[in-house]
């Protein structure tokens, strides 16, 4: 049985239940892992990743081959629920699209599917306020409590991820052709992204950019030397930073707005939970607007599951 939900589905509200018992299997789908969880009776089994099954980043061959992967690892056999949240689930159909490949691996469970921000903000134990994801790409979503929920962000790396690690690798490069035309000899930044690239001058990285060859995922790895280049005290690289803990406050005030609740605010995803002058940006600027519980994630969002799946239906 397959049950595919949209963000903008009414969820209910949290509960207090012990954990669910059975096989359940949790699935966190981001621009660059799967990452699953099979809890039995509550308790985490088995903790597994592949490579990632978002069809907004990889083809639906590729999605499936990873989903298989991630199960042949993990398990599938009697399992009651799978519980998924991917970023790009905007419609039902997009919902659909995904259940239908991890059905197959687990028949006769119910499939539920969400947009991955749900998950983070179980997972940060909360049943209302907004979840920021900061990762390969980035979004907010929330709930009030009246069920109420709104959105920010989350249109893909052509259309926004203000504040991802795609928008920090593709800083990386512009801030690097900006160094080229203004005669400017490489510095720390722009040195090591060549090096990381495997291109001895700043205007390779134009083709390269552009290249079919490299993608989103590879231009969200580059963000790691924005964050070095910062530690290291080179300026440009912690401006970066700052603007984006600025625009990803940014998408959290935009749903706070509309729901008209004050927080709390959980920051979630690879950069969001790993890189404190990111954080701290995002912390500040928040501040700055008058919203003080601020949260970053402690767990995975995978681990949000257990709450989700333990709601009254």
């Amino acid at each position: 049985m397959t049950n595919t939900e949209n963000p903008t589905a009414r969820p209910a509200e949290t509960s207090t239940a012990r954990p669910p018992a059975g096989v359940i299997i949790g699935l966190d789908i981001g621009g660059t892992k799967t990452h699953g969880i099979r809890f039995e009776d509550g308790i985490a089994v088995a903790d597994e990743s592949a490579g990632s099954s978002n069809v907004q980043n990889v083809t639906r061959d590729e999605a499936a081959r990873n989903i298989a992967d991630l199960f042949a690892r993990i398990g599938g056999g009697s399992v009651s629920q799978v519980y998924a949240g991917s970023g790009g689930i905007d419609t039902d159909e997009d919902a659909a699209a995904l259940a239908s490949l991890i059905q197959p691996h687990v028949p006769g469970a119910r499939v539920t599917v969400v947009h991955d921000s749900r998950l983070l903000l179980a997972a940060g134990h909360a049943s209302t306020g907004v979840a920021v994801i900061a990762g390969t790409g980035s979004a907010a979503w929330g709930r009030n409590s009246d069920g109420d929920e709104a959105r920010a962000g989350g249109w893909g790396y052509l259309l926004g991820d203000e504040g991802s690690g795609y928008w920090l690798g593709r800083e990386a490069v512009r801030y690097s052709l900006r160094q080229m035309n203004q005669g400017q000899p490489a510095d720390q930044l722009t040195s090591a992204l060549l090096q990381s690239c495997g291109v001895e001058h700043p205007n390779k990285l134009i083709a390269l950019f552009h290249s079919p060859h490299t993608g989103r995922r590879f231009w969200a790895q580059q963000a790691r030397h924005v964050v070095e280049a910062a530690a290291g005290g080179h300026r440009a690289s912690q401006a970066m930073l700052d603007q984006a803990g600025r625009d990803l406050a940014g998408l959290a005030l935009q749903v706070l707005d509309q729901l008209r609740i004050t927080g709390p605010v959980i920051l979630g995803g690879g950069l969001g939970m790993n890189v404190a002058p990111l954080q701290e940006s995002f912390r500040r600027h928040l501040e700055s607007a008058g919203v003080t519980d601020v949260r970053v994630l402690e767990q995975e969002p995978v681990f949000g599951v257990l709450q989700l799946v333990a709601e009254p239906a």
